[in-house]
């Protein structure tokens, strides 16, 4: 059975379907950080109208620097999938952009930086596909993606 997540918002609920066979190690980091209640309490720290929401730095709930700045304290490898695009509702994750992949996926220069960011899109982005490793997509909520401001909460993160 394939994996899913709920996030749970002050505007709704967001259901996904997460690509756990694709990029096992990304919806692994995901699924922990869920359970560790990392995700809890944060908000959503950037939001672009017409192109994506994003989430998960830990700053956004403490403060403790610049929103958009933090993470686990830890960087995850990219798991970029050529057939995994970023279609509108596609579940990715964020990075700093310091590493490079060829069209198959494979690192060629630059370091991975993934951690705990996160971001769904509104609309199709595909000059994101082959930057960021698309992990999950909407299955429920888009309407609460769309609806979503800079600075709404997260209020958890649950994988099933």
């Amino acid at each position: 059975m394939a994996k899913t997540a709920t996030i749970k918002t002050n505007r709704g609920v967001i259901k996904l379907d997460l690509f756990e066979k694709e990029c096992p190690k990304t919806v692994a980091n995901f699924e922990k950080l869920a359970k560790q209640k990392f995700y809890d309490g944060q908000k959503w720290h950037r939001v672009i109208k017409d192109f994506m929401i994003q989430g998960g730095c830990p700053h956004s709930k403490t403060g403790a620097g610049r929103a958009g700045t933090g993470g686990p304290g830890y960087a995850t490898e990219c798991e970029i999938r050529p057939q995994l695009r970023h279609g509108k509702g596609a579940l990715s994750m964020a990075h700093a952009g310091s590493c490079r992949h060829d069209d198959s996926g494979n690192l060629i220069h630059g370091a991975c930086s993934n951690g705990s960011q996160f971001f769904i899109t509104h609309v199709p982005t595909p000059h994101l596909d082959g930057v960021h490793t698309v992990f999950g997509k909407v299955l429920d909520g888009q309407d609460v993606v769309d609806a979503i401001k800079q600075g709404d909460d997260i209020a958890g993160v649950d994988v099933l």
